[in-house]
């Protein structure tokens, strides 16, 4: 039970980013004391870190966050191979060869997902369907409604050695999700995890084609 606390706790800080020992009990049914605890014990392992952040009144509040070593508990693809192998790629064939590779893995992500959301005309259904495809590839996919469409939120970048040593990769799912989602509906890069934000975010919303 202790171990499945730590990994939820793990979870909801990566997911959620920063958030005070009071909110996680709330968010995961579990006690104040507890959570504490185990955040202690995390804190301990070097896998969270804390801020104490001065309100406007009151005591200051302790935000607690995931340390570089906590996001490093979550799997990226075999990183040290996937880079690896990019680096001998290049060598070999240049950055041609790695667009190629690029293109191939870009047309056979399409043909996938457009097999997944090819009957489905609604958008929000759409847009769920996608992050669903997403969170079964690690990328812990959800989706957050807004005045103005949706927001696809990645907590996780299960490619993100890959797109660290070759940023076509990013370029390519940018191009791959307008395209699966199709011409009625606009897709923009709001938060960018290279970019130094906590994850990568998209906004999703119809537009006018005529």
């Amino acid at each position: 039970m202790a171990d499945r606390t730590r990994t939820r706790l793990l979870n909801a800080l990566k997911s959620a980013g920063p958030q005070t020992a009071a909110d996680l009990a709330q968010d995961l049914s579990v006690t104040s004391v507890a959570v504490r605890q185990h955040l202690d014990g995390l804190h301990q392992d070097g896998l969270v870190d804390f801020e104490d952040v001065k309100g406007s009144v009151g005591r200051p509040k302790r935000v607690w966050d995931l340390t570089s070593a906590g996001h490093q508990q979550f799997p990226d693809s075999h990183s040290t191979l996937i880079v690896g192998l990019l680096s001998g790629l290049s060598d070999l064939y240049g950055d041609d060869g790695l667009e190629k590779l690029i293109t191939h893995r870009e047309e056979k992500t399409r043909q996938s997902y457009t097999e997944a959301l090819s009957d489905l005309a609604d958008l929000p259904e759409r847009v769920e369907v996608l992050a669903d495809l997403r969170s079964r590839e690690g990328y812990m996919a959800e989706v957050i409604r807004d005045d103005d469409g949706f927001l696809l939120v990645e907590n996780h970048c299960s490619i993100c050695a890959a797109a660290t040593a070759c940023q076509g990769f990013c370029r390519s799912e940018l191009r791959l999700f307008k395209d699966v989602l199709g011409p009625d509906v606009a897709v923009e890069r709001v938060e960018h995890l290279l970019s130094g934000d906590r994850r990568c975010m998209y906004r999703i919303k119809p537009q006018d084609c005529s």
